[in-house]
């Protein structure tokens, strides 16, 4: 269910390559949607930027441990890893329609399904560590400071 380091290196080397791009990513994302729906909600300054990227740096590995541990992980030993895959992303992007429009919800289907591959198919046993660092970027890129820096480049 991931809770080990699985194969610490290559954990470490998806994670640390893989937050840049999605950050990157889901800035542009957000981009996109921010402008289609003429409304983006941007950290107040740097001190507030830095104060939401703390909280998904904690948000990551809590929503991985759910959906990838516990649900992906756990579906996978009892059934079968493809069903953990699917039922575990699918209930990510799911949960996030509690709270956002559906194209922000549909968004994180560009999270969810490299997270899930990769939770899955890395070699070793599987871990949270490597998807959890990978999430923390892609949330820092769609929430907070990926919009404070759309706004401080003026592309809004």
């Amino acid at each position: 269910m991931g809770v080990g380091a699985g194969r610490a290196e290559v954990q470490l080397a998806f994670g640390l390559l893989a937050a840049p791009v999605l950050f990157v990513s889901a800035t542009l994302v957000q981009l996109r949607l921010a402008r289609s729906r003429g409304a983006l909600s941007v950290p107040a300054g740097p001190a507030d930027a830095s104060l939401q990227a703390g909280y998904y740096a904690l948000n990551g590995p809590i929503e991985e441990a759910f959906f990838r541990g516990l649900v992906q992980g756990g579906l996978g030993a009892l059934v079968a890893p493809p069903i953990g895959f699917v039922v575990g992303t699918a209930a990510y992007v799911l949960y996030h329609r509690l709270g956002w429009s559906w194209p922000d919800t549909l968004a994180t289907a560009l999270l969810g399904l490299p997270v899930g591959l990769a939770f899955w198919l890395l070699p070793g046993p599987p871990s949270l560590l490597g998807v959890s660092i990978a999430h923390i970027g892609a949330t820092c890129g769609f929430l907070g400071p990926g919009p404070y820096l759309l706004r401080k480049l003026r592309l809004l």
